[in-house]
């Protein structure tokens, strides 16, 4: 049955996964490329300028998380490995063995526990904005986001989002709270977890993100790069730092993003070097 937000029609459609009734949305044909939005947004808020390119050559499977958008809350804390087990039983859900998946934030952090514990799924990784580490991110992004009220975030797209999409537009402040607790209980993953990820990965980040510079090339080299690839050959991942950009808008680099993603997807793996 096709849903409806209040404002508009949406291609998107409910699946009972792990307790929730996740909300979820496919356009295009092709392989899969599932898309995981970021901490307090929608589908639309942080993909919407993207999909329709992306959905040219491809499925694109998009997921609304707990408490985010459409999907509606449940009693249990947001936990990566609560949203990655929920992402992954989405896509069994759907029959989908193998995809592609796209990250943005705390999607990418999703998709990166999806990869370490769920390697079957992955076919490549797209991650913008990833930290795997506490310490991947400037400490100022964790005191601000400590001292977050709901009222700091008024007339914001990520409140007007909310109400216009939520079950209960009033769980806004349960909602805060909760990515509060995500990111204050975050520890990440071991550097051996992140080496031991076979799928291609493209890191993004901005220039001027809550992602450190370095930290970014550390997960690179993690994952095979770092290396002279007119001597041993491309590695199989690769590193974007986008100029003059920040960590919200990253995501509306909308031109740079598409070309560096659907050549990344489309192109084979490399024949010799990284991992």
């Amino acid at each position: 049955m096709i849903m409806a937000t209040k404002m508009e029609m949406r291609p998107g459609r409910y699946a009972p996964v792990n307790g929730l009734s996740m909300y979820y949305e496919i356009h295009g044909a092709g392989r899969p490329l599932v898309l995981l939005h970021g901490a307090f947004m929608t589908i639309e808020g942080s993909f919407q300028r993207m999909l329709p390119t992306l959905a040219e050559t491809r499925q694109v499977l998009a997921v609304e998380q707990q408490a985010h958008g459409r999907t509606a809350d449940i009693d249990r804390p947001l936990t990566y490995g609560g949203m990655a087990a929920d992402t992954v039983a989405l896509l069994r859900h759907l029959g989908v063995s193998e995809a592609d998946i796209f990250g943005y934030s705390m999607g990418a952090a999703i998709a990166l526990e999806i990869a370490v514990r769920h390697p079957d799924v992955v076919h490549k990784l797209v991650l913008a904005s990833p930290s795997y580490t506490r310490e991947g991110s400037y400490p100022e992004m964790y005191e601000g986001e400590e001292n977050l009220k709901p009222e700091d975030l008024a007339g914001t797209p990520f409140a007007e989002e909310y109400a216009r999409t939520a079950p209960n537009p009033d769980a806004w402040p349960r909602l805060i709270e909760k990515v509060k607790q995500l990111d204050r209980e975050f520890r990440g993953w071991t550097a051996e977890e992140i080496r031991s990820i076979r799928a291609p990965t493209l890191v993004i980040i901005g220039d001027s993100d809550v992602t450190r510079p370095e930290h970014a090339v550390e997960i690179f080299r993690l994952l095979g790069g770092g290396v002279p690839g007119d001597i041993v050959g491309l590695p199989a991942s690769r590193l974007a730092v986008l100029p003059g950009t920040t960590h919200i808008t990253l995501i509306d680099r909308t031109d740079w993003l598409l070309a560096m993603i659907g050549e990344f997807l489309d192109a084979p793996a490399p024949e010799a070097g990284g991992a």
